[in-house]
């Protein structure tokens, strides 16, 4: 998933994944996480208050009803934000986002800082697959090496 600009490195992302790692990915753009919660509140209400109707689901866990294994999101914001719809998934969320203070001088810079650009996401994914078992862990490494991730870089949220 991606949102705001953030959603151009997710789709570079896949193509990435498809290319060299053979891993098909979809690509979903949010346009308002905080829209998913409320409908997704709104909908717990709902059952709540009606325990002898059908449950109402929400629009998030209806429309990742077919999902794979993982489900990386990538925003240009605080990392809470997708992690405000991760109970509505049906698999495990990974979360990439901008907490922190980001002192880079361009925007490949402060992505690359944050951790949230196509390189991060596809290593996000890759890592998740290996943590469901769907992958060798070596190929999650592997992903790590062949972007250049830095292991030694300084964690975002705290440099």
């Amino acid at each position: 998933m991606g949102s705001g600009s953030i959603l151009n490195e997710v789709i570079k992302a896949a193509g990435v994944l498809a290319e060299k790692y053979d891993v098909a990915a979809d690509v979903w753009s949010v346009t308002s996480y905080n829209q998913l919660r409320r409908d997704a509140l709104a909908a717990e209400r709902w059952n709540m208050l009606h325990p002898k109707a059908e449950p109402r689901r929400p629009y998030v866990t209806e429309q990742f009803a077919g999902a794979g294994e993982v489900i990386v999101a990538a925003s240009d914001y605080l990392k809470a934000l997708p992690d405000s719809i991760a109970k509505w998934l049906p698999t495990p969320l990974v979360s990439l986002g901008t907490d922190g203070f980001g002192r880079s001088e361009s925007r490949e810079a402060l992505r690359d800082f944050f951790e949230v650009d196509h390189r991060y996401v596809a290593a996000a994914a890759l890592w998740g697959l290996a943590r469901a078992g769907r992958i060798e862990p070596a190929l999650a490494k592997q992903a790590v090496d062949d972007f250049c991730i830095d292991l030694e870089k300084a964690d975002p949220l705290y440099a």
